[in-house]
Protein backbone atom coordinates (compact mmCIF):
# COMPACT_ATOMS: atom_id res chain seq x y z
CA UNK A 1 0.00 0.00 0.00
CA UNK A 2 1.10 3.52 -0.91
CA UNK A 3 0.98 6.46 1.45
CA UNK A 4 -0.10 9.53 -0.82
CA UNK A 5 1.95 12.78 0.44
CA UNK A 6 0.27 16.24 -0.48
CA UNK A 7 2.28 19.05 0.43
CA UNK A 8 0.06 21.67 2.04
CA UNK A 9 0.57 25.20 1.82
CA UNK A 10 -1.82 27.09 3.52
CA UNK A 11 -1.39 30.25 1.12
CA UNK A 12 0.81 31.60 -1.35
CA UNK A 13 4.78 32.26 0.62
CA UNK A 14 2.62 32.78 3.65
CA UNK A 15 6.22 34.13 5.08
CA UNK A 16 6.87 36.93 3.19
CA UNK A 17 8.55 37.66 -0.44
CA UNK A 18 9.91 34.41 -1.76
CA UNK A 19 13.46 33.73 -2.37
CA UNK A 20 14.87 31.15 -4.62
CA UNK A 21 16.58 27.64 -4.66
CA UNK A 22 17.72 25.52 -7.39
CA UNK A 23 17.32 21.45 -6.12
CA UNK A 24 18.96 18.79 -8.43
CA UNK A 25 17.76 15.71 -8.74
CA UNK A 26 17.66 12.52 -11.14
CA UNK A 27 14.03 12.84 -12.35
CA UNK A 28 14.10 9.13 -13.86
CA UNK A 29 14.84 7.67 -10.39
CA UNK A 30 14.02 10.52 -7.26
CA UNK A 31 11.33 12.44 -9.15
CA UNK A 32 8.56 11.56 -6.36
CA UNK A 33 11.10 12.23 -3.68
CA UNK A 34 12.32 15.62 -5.35
CA UNK A 35 8.16 16.46 -6.09
CA UNK A 36 7.99 16.11 -2.26
CA UNK A 37 11.07 18.30 -1.47
CA UNK A 38 9.56 20.99 -3.99
CA UNK A 39 6.13 21.01 -2.52
CA UNK A 40 7.39 21.59 1.23
CA UNK A 41 10.12 24.49 -0.15
CA UNK A 42 7.56 25.83 -1.53
CA UNK A 43 4.99 25.61 1.20
CA UNK A 44 7.64 27.79 3.77
CA UNK A 45 7.96 30.39 1.06
CA UNK A 46 10.41 29.33 -1.10
CA UNK A 47 10.40 29.52 -4.88
CA UNK A 48 12.08 26.48 -6.59
CA UNK A 49 13.94 25.47 -9.77
CA UNK A 50 13.89 21.97 -9.83
CA UNK A 51 16.80 20.44 -12.34
CA UNK A 52 16.64 17.00 -13.93
CA UNK A 53 19.87 15.48 -13.76
CA UNK A 54 18.69 12.36 -15.26
CA UNK A 55 19.78 10.69 -18.24
CA UNK A 56 18.43 7.75 -19.43
CA UNK A 57 15.06 6.35 -18.03
CA UNK A 58 11.68 8.85 -18.48
CA UNK A 59 11.15 11.68 -15.49
CA UNK A 60 8.88 10.57 -13.08
CA UNK A 61 7.65 14.45 -12.35
CA UNK A 62 7.80 17.88 -14.54
CA UNK A 63 11.28 19.60 -14.50
CA UNK A 64 11.48 23.44 -13.68
CA UNK A 65 14.56 23.16 -16.01
CA UNK A 66 14.74 20.16 -17.90
CA UNK A 67 17.78 17.62 -18.49
CA UNK A 68 18.19 19.04 -22.18
CA UNK A 69 18.95 22.67 -20.83
CA UNK A 70 21.20 20.96 -18.21
CA UNK A 71 23.83 19.15 -20.77
CA UNK A 72 23.37 22.38 -23.09
CA UNK A 73 24.87 23.95 -19.85
CA UNK A 74 27.56 21.30 -19.91
CA UNK A 75 28.58 21.74 -23.61
CA UNK A 76 27.14 18.82 -24.62
CA UNK A 77 23.48 17.32 -25.65
CA UNK A 78 21.36 15.14 -24.12
CA UNK A 79 21.48 13.33 -27.45
CA UNK A 80 24.98 12.78 -27.59
CA UNK A 81 25.24 11.69 -23.80
CA UNK A 82 22.81 9.15 -24.24
CA UNK A 83 24.60 7.92 -27.41
CA UNK A 84 27.36 7.40 -25.81
CA UNK A 85 26.17 4.86 -23.10
CA UNK A 86 28.22 5.63 -20.35
CA UNK A 87 26.71 6.61 -17.32
CA UNK A 88 29.81 7.66 -15.46
CA UNK A 89 30.09 10.37 -18.78
CA UNK A 90 26.75 11.19 -17.84
CA UNK A 91 26.89 11.89 -14.47
CA UNK A 92 30.90 14.27 -14.81
CA UNK A 93 28.60 16.02 -17.92
CA UNK A 94 25.49 16.81 -15.79
CA UNK A 95 27.87 17.73 -12.63
CA UNK A 96 29.03 20.63 -14.85
CA UNK A 97 26.09 21.59 -16.02
CA UNK A 98 24.85 21.73 -12.44
CA UNK A 99 28.08 23.62 -11.46
CA UNK A 100 27.37 26.08 -14.71
CA UNK A 101 23.49 26.74 -14.09
CA UNK A 102 24.52 27.13 -10.09
CA UNK A 103 27.03 29.82 -10.90
CA UNK A 104 24.68 31.74 -13.63
CA UNK A 105 22.05 31.98 -11.08
CA UNK A 106 24.04 33.50 -8.35
CA UNK A 107 26.24 35.68 -10.68
CA UNK A 108 22.39 36.70 -11.29
CA UNK A 109 21.48 37.11 -8.19
CA UNK A 110 18.84 34.70 -8.66
CA UNK A 111 20.27 32.45 -5.99
CA UNK A 112 19.30 31.87 -2.47
CA UNK A 113 20.49 28.14 -2.01
CA UNK A 114 21.09 25.48 -3.17
CA UNK A 115 20.00 21.79 -2.16
CA UNK A 116 20.45 17.93 -3.71
CA UNK A 117 19.50 14.51 -2.63
CA UNK A 118 20.69 11.32 -4.21
CA UNK A 119 22.75 8.59 -4.06
CA UNK A 120 26.11 8.58 -5.68
CA UNK A 121 25.34 10.00 -8.61
CA UNK A 122 22.73 12.28 -7.05
CA UNK A 123 25.48 12.94 -4.65
CA UNK A 124 28.26 14.14 -7.27
CA UNK A 125 26.25 16.09 -9.37
CA UNK A 126 24.48 18.27 -6.82
CA UNK A 127 27.38 18.82 -4.87
CA UNK A 128 29.32 19.61 -7.58
CA UNK A 129 27.18 22.69 -7.56
CA UNK A 130 27.42 23.75 -4.36
CA UNK A 131 31.00 23.69 -4.30
CA UNK A 132 31.11 26.08 -7.34
CA UNK A 133 29.33 28.81 -5.10
CA UNK A 134 30.77 31.08 -2.91
CA UNK A 135 31.07 30.16 0.98
CA UNK A 136 28.04 31.90 2.97
CA UNK A 137 25.37 30.66 -0.08
CA UNK A 138 23.38 27.63 1.37
CA UNK A 139 24.40 24.31 0.50
CA UNK A 140 22.13 21.03 2.05
CA UNK A 141 22.05 17.66 0.17
CA UNK A 142 20.43 14.90 0.89
CA UNK A 143 22.65 12.03 0.59
CA UNK A 144 22.66 8.18 1.46
CA UNK A 145 26.45 8.62 1.88
CA UNK A 146 26.44 11.15 4.02
CA UNK A 147 27.08 9.14 7.18
CA UNK A 148 30.80 7.55 5.45
CA UNK A 149 33.92 9.54 3.92
CA UNK A 150 32.64 13.00 3.12
CA UNK A 151 36.14 14.68 1.94
CA UNK A 152 35.05 13.98 -2.24
CA UNK A 153 31.70 15.72 -2.11
CA UNK A 154 31.98 18.35 0.57
CA UNK A 155 36.06 19.74 -0.57
CA UNK A 156 37.22 22.79 0.53
CA UNK A 157 33.52 24.81 0.83
CA UNK A 158 30.79 24.61 3.05
CA UNK A 159 28.52 22.43 2.20
CA UNK A 160 25.97 20.78 4.93
CA UNK A 161 25.22 16.83 4.48
CA UNK A 162 22.15 15.27 6.19
CA UNK A 163 21.93 11.67 6.32
CA UNK A 164 19.20 10.43 4.30
CA UNK A 165 18.97 7.44 6.34
CA UNK A 166 17.42 4.84 4.19
CA UNK A 167 17.73 5.07 0.35
CA UNK A 168 15.97 7.86 -1.39
CA UNK A 169 13.35 5.70 -3.09
CA UNK A 170 10.08 6.14 -2.14
CA UNK A 171 8.24 7.93 0.54
CA UNK A 172 7.89 6.26 3.65
CA UNK A 173 7.79 7.95 7.61
CA UNK A 174 11.86 7.71 7.68
CA UNK A 175 12.30 9.46 4.51
CA UNK A 176 9.26 11.66 4.74
CA UNK A 177 10.77 12.84 8.18
CA UNK A 178 14.14 13.70 6.73
CA UNK A 179 13.16 15.47 3.47
CA UNK A 180 10.81 17.52 5.55
CA UNK A 181 13.50 18.45 8.03
CA UNK A 182 15.92 19.03 4.97
CA UNK A 183 13.27 21.58 2.96
CA UNK A 184 13.03 23.32 6.09
CA UNK A 185 16.09 23.74 6.97
CA UNK A 186 16.89 25.11 3.68
CA UNK A 187 14.01 27.06 3.22
CA UNK A 188 15.28 28.57 6.64
CA UNK A 189 19.07 29.03 5.64
CA UNK A 190 17.78 30.83 2.32
CA UNK A 191 15.12 32.95 4.20
CA UNK A 192 18.06 34.01 5.83
CA UNK A 193 19.10 36.35 3.36
CA UNK A 194 22.63 37.32 1.99
CA UNK A 195 25.08 37.58 4.26
CA UNK A 196 26.22 41.44 4.45
CA UNK A 197 29.67 42.52 4.91
CA UNK A 198 30.42 44.16 8.49
CA UNK A 199 31.04 47.80 8.11
CA UNK A 200 34.41 47.49 10.09
CA UNK A 201 35.43 44.25 8.42
CA UNK A 202 39.39 44.58 7.64
CA UNK A 203 41.21 43.60 4.26
CA UNK A 204 41.68 39.30 4.52
CA UNK A 205 44.65 38.23 4.06
CA UNK A 206 45.18 34.05 3.50
CA UNK A 207 48.94 32.76 4.61
CA UNK A 208 50.45 29.37 4.46
CA UNK A 209 52.59 27.69 6.96
CA UNK A 210 53.65 24.12 7.72
CA UNK A 211 55.64 22.94 11.03
CA UNK A 212 58.76 23.90 9.94
CA UNK A 213 57.78 27.61 8.46
CA UNK A 214 55.64 28.33 12.09
CA UNK A 215 58.12 31.26 13.28
CA UNK A 216 57.98 32.67 9.74
CA UNK A 217 54.19 33.02 9.32
CA UNK A 218 53.45 33.72 12.98
CA UNK A 219 55.78 36.87 12.83
CA UNK A 220 54.46 37.73 9.46
CA UNK A 221 50.81 37.73 10.79
CA UNK A 222 51.24 39.79 13.98
CA UNK A 223 52.66 42.35 11.76
CA UNK A 224 50.20 42.04 9.09
CA UNK A 225 47.11 42.24 11.99
CA UNK A 226 49.23 45.06 13.86
CA UNK A 227 48.50 47.15 10.33
CA UNK A 228 44.96 46.04 10.27
CA UNK A 229 44.37 43.11 8.19
CA UNK A 230 42.46 40.04 9.25
CA UNK A 231 44.94 37.17 8.70
CA UNK A 232 43.32 33.23 8.14
CA UNK A 233 46.41 30.95 8.58
CA UNK A 234 46.23 27.41 6.31
CA UNK A 235 47.91 24.55 7.45
CA UNK A 236 49.92 23.50 3.92
CA UNK A 237 48.46 19.92 3.90
CA UNK A 238 46.34 19.62 0.56
CA UNK A 239 42.83 20.19 2.28
CA UNK A 240 44.64 23.96 3.28
CA UNK A 241 45.92 24.56 -0.38
CA UNK A 242 42.43 23.82 -2.05
CA UNK A 243 41.06 26.23 0.38
CA UNK A 244 43.12 28.99 -0.22
CA UNK A 245 42.82 28.57 -3.65
CA UNK A 246 38.66 28.35 -2.93
CA UNK A 247 38.51 31.72 -1.17
CA UNK A 248 40.68 33.59 -3.83
CA UNK A 249 38.66 32.15 -6.57
CA UNK A 250 35.32 33.58 -4.98
CA UNK A 251 36.86 36.99 -5.09
CA UNK A 252 37.44 36.73 -0.86
CA UNK A 253 41.04 37.55 -0.31
CA UNK A 254 42.78 41.01 -0.44
CA UNK A 255 46.32 39.63 -0.43
CA UNK A 256 47.46 36.62 -0.04
CA UNK A 257 50.94 35.79 1.75
CA UNK A 258 52.08 32.25 0.32
CA UNK A 259 55.20 31.24 2.32
CA UNK A 260 54.39 27.68 2.25
CA UNK A 261 54.01 26.33 -1.36
CA UNK A 262 55.24 22.27 0.40
CA UNK A 263 52.44 21.12 -1.66
CA UNK A 264 53.33 21.36 -4.76
CA UNK A 265 56.71 19.25 -4.24
CA UNK A 266 54.09 16.54 -3.40
CA UNK A 267 52.19 17.04 -6.39
CA UNK A 268 55.29 16.60 -8.33
CA UNK A 269 56.87 13.93 -6.66
CA UNK A 270 54.18 11.44 -5.45
CA UNK A 271 53.71 12.61 -1.55
CA UNK A 272 50.66 12.47 0.91
CA UNK A 273 49.82 16.25 0.96
CA UNK A 274 49.25 17.42 -2.58
CA UNK A 275 46.97 20.34 -3.01
CA UNK A 276 46.44 19.18 -6.88
CA UNK A 277 47.72 20.53 -10.19
CA UNK A 278 45.90 23.78 -9.54
CA UNK A 279 48.16 25.00 -6.53
CA UNK A 280 48.88 28.84 -6.76
CA UNK A 281 46.60 29.85 -9.85
CA UNK A 282 43.39 30.74 -8.41
CA UNK A 283 44.90 34.13 -6.86
CA UNK A 284 46.70 34.94 -10.14
CA UNK A 285 43.91 34.43 -11.91
CA UNK A 286 41.56 36.86 -9.95
CA UNK A 287 44.39 39.51 -9.58
CA UNK A 288 45.06 39.24 -5.75
CA UNK A 289 48.45 40.57 -4.51
CA UNK A 290 50.54 37.66 -3.95
CA UNK A 291 53.77 37.31 -1.64
CA UNK A 292 55.18 33.76 -2.61
CA UNK A 293 58.15 32.18 -0.92
CA UNK A 294 59.78 28.73 -1.18
CA UNK A 295 58.61 27.47 2.66
CA UNK A 296 59.17 24.00 2.85
CA UNK A 297 60.22 23.08 -0.95
CA UNK A 298 63.05 20.85 0.86
CA UNK A 299 60.66 17.98 1.67
CA UNK A 300 57.80 15.49 0.36
CA UNK A 301 55.71 14.20 2.95
CA UNK A 302 54.58 10.68 3.96
CA UNK A 303 53.05 8.84 6.79
CA UNK A 304 54.76 6.42 8.95
CA UNK A 305 58.37 5.24 7.37
CA UNK A 306 56.33 1.63 5.85
CA UNK A 307 54.74 4.15 3.50
CA UNK A 308 57.23 5.54 2.01
CA UNK A 309 57.20 3.84 -1.82
CA UNK A 310 59.91 1.51 -2.81
CA UNK A 311 61.43 3.57 -5.32
CA UNK A 312 62.55 6.04 -2.61
CA UNK A 313 63.94 3.72 0.02
CA UNK A 314 67.13 5.00 -0.66
CA UNK A 315 66.55 8.77 -0.75
CA UNK A 316 67.44 10.92 2.37
CA UNK A 317 64.62 10.37 4.64
CA UNK A 318 63.62 11.95 8.13
CA UNK A 319 61.45 10.34 10.64
CA UNK A 320 59.66 13.29 11.82
CA UNK A 321 57.63 11.51 14.27
CA UNK A 322 55.81 7.71 14.24
CA UNK A 323 53.37 9.23 11.37
CA UNK A 324 55.24 11.53 9.62
CA UNK A 325 58.29 10.79 7.23
CA UNK A 326 60.02 13.26 5.13
CA UNK A 327 61.77 13.15 1.74
CA UNK A 328 64.62 15.88 0.94
CA UNK A 329 63.83 16.82 -2.63
CA UNK A 330 66.74 16.38 -4.75
CA UNK A 331 68.36 19.19 -6.91
CA UNK A 332 66.77 18.16 -10.27
CA UNK A 333 62.85 18.36 -8.64
CA UNK A 334 63.89 21.49 -7.17
CA UNK A 335 64.62 23.10 -9.91
CA UNK A 336 61.76 21.57 -11.59
CA UNK A 337 59.38 23.47 -9.26
CA UNK A 338 61.42 26.88 -9.29
CA UNK A 339 59.85 26.98 -13.00
CA UNK A 340 56.56 25.90 -12.02
CA UNK A 341 56.42 28.30 -9.29
CA UNK A 342 58.16 31.00 -11.92
CA UNK A 343 54.87 29.91 -15.19
CA UNK A 344 52.22 30.36 -12.13
CA UNK A 345 53.10 33.71 -10.99
CA UNK A 346 53.91 34.84 -14.70
CA UNK A 347 50.62 34.31 -15.74
CA UNK A 348 49.25 36.46 -12.76
CA UNK A 349 46.80 39.26 -13.65
CA UNK A 350 47.41 41.28 -10.14
CA UNK A 351 50.87 41.69 -8.54
CA UNK A 352 53.47 39.13 -7.38
CA UNK A 353 56.74 39.00 -5.59
CA UNK A 354 59.09 35.70 -4.87
CA UNK A 355 61.18 36.16 -1.95
CA UNK A 356 63.61 33.19 -1.76
CA UNK A 357 65.83 32.55 1.50
CA UNK A 358 69.13 31.30 0.36
CA UNK A 359 70.32 30.32 3.85
CA UNK A 360 66.99 27.82 4.01
CA UNK A 361 63.49 26.86 3.25
CA UNK A 362 62.62 25.15 6.66
CA UNK A 363 63.71 24.63 10.41
CA UNK A 364 65.20 21.35 8.95
CA UNK A 365 67.23 23.20 5.94
CA UNK A 366 69.95 25.57 7.57
CA UNK A 367 73.36 24.70 8.48
CA UNK A 368 73.73 21.22 10.63
CA UNK A 369 70.47 20.29 9.87
CA UNK A 370 69.15 16.87 8.27
CA UNK A 371 67.54 18.79 5.05
CA UNK A 372 70.46 21.09 4.44
CA UNK A 373 71.56 21.22 0.87
CA UNK A 374 73.17 24.27 -1.03
CA UNK A 375 72.63 22.67 -4.46
CA UNK A 376 69.18 21.81 -4.36
CA UNK A 377 68.48 25.57 -3.14
CA UNK A 378 70.71 26.87 -5.94
CA UNK A 379 68.50 24.54 -8.51
CA UNK A 380 65.43 25.72 -7.23
CA UNK A 381 66.59 29.07 -7.51
CA UNK A 382 67.91 28.67 -11.00
CA UNK A 383 64.45 27.51 -11.97
CA UNK A 384 62.62 30.21 -10.45
CA UNK A 385 64.97 32.52 -12.69
CA UNK A 386 64.04 30.46 -15.63
CA UNK A 387 60.24 31.11 -15.94
CA UNK A 388 59.41 33.49 -13.83
CA UNK A 389 59.27 37.07 -16.64
CA UNK A 390 58.74 40.48 -14.85
CA UNK A 391 57.99 38.87 -12.01
CA UNK A 392 60.52 40.45 -9.06
CA UNK A 393 62.52 38.07 -7.58
CA UNK A 394 63.72 39.51 -4.16
CA UNK A 395 67.05 37.13 -2.24
CA UNK A 396 67.77 37.65 0.70
CA UNK A 397 70.46 36.36 2.64
CA UNK A 398 68.63 35.07 5.73
CA UNK A 399 66.81 32.05 6.85
CA UNK A 400 63.12 31.40 5.95
CA UNK A 401 62.34 31.26 9.80
CA UNK A 402 64.94 34.78 10.53
CA UNK A 403 62.66 37.62 12.00
CA UNK A 404 64.07 39.94 9.22
CA UNK A 405 62.88 37.91 6.11
CA UNK A 406 58.94 37.74 8.00
CA UNK A 407 59.06 41.35 8.55
CA UNK A 408 60.05 42.17 4.69
CA UNK A 409 57.27 39.49 3.60
CA UNK A 410 54.38 41.32 5.27
CA UNK A 411 55.74 44.30 4.55
CA UNK A 412 55.88 43.80 0.91
CA UNK A 413 51.96 42.26 1.21
CA UNK A 414 51.52 45.40 3.00
CA UNK A 415 52.57 47.33 0.60
CA UNK A 416 50.31 45.99 -2.45
CA UNK A 417 47.44 45.85 -0.56
CA UNK A 418 47.65 48.96 -0.21
CA UNK A 419 47.86 50.23 -3.15
CA UNK A 420 44.55 49.01 -4.29
CA UNK A 421 42.01 51.62 -4.25
CA UNK A 422 39.37 49.43 -1.75
CA UNK A 423 42.01 49.25 0.69
CA UNK A 424 40.83 49.81 4.32
CA UNK A 425 43.10 50.44 6.90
Amino acid sequence: MHERVVARPTAPYPHGPPVSVLLFATLDTKGREADFVRGILRANGVEVELVDTGCLGEPQVAADVARADLFLAADTTLAAVRARGDRGEAVAAAARGAEAIARRRHAAGRLDGVMGLGGGAGSTIGSAAMRALPIGVPKLLVSTLASGQVAHYVGSSDVLMMNAVVDVSGINRISRAVLTRAAQAMAGMARGGALAANADDKPLVAATMFGVTTPCVERARARLEAAGCEVLVFHATGSGGRTLESLAANGMLAGVLDLTTTELADELVGGFLSAGPDRLTASGRAGIPQVVSVGALDMVNFHGMDSVPERFRGRRLYRHNANVTLMRTTPAECRELGREIGRKLAAARGPAVVLFPRQGLSAIDRTGQPFDDPAARAELLRGLHETRGAVPLVELDLHINDDAFADRAADELLAHIAARPNFRS
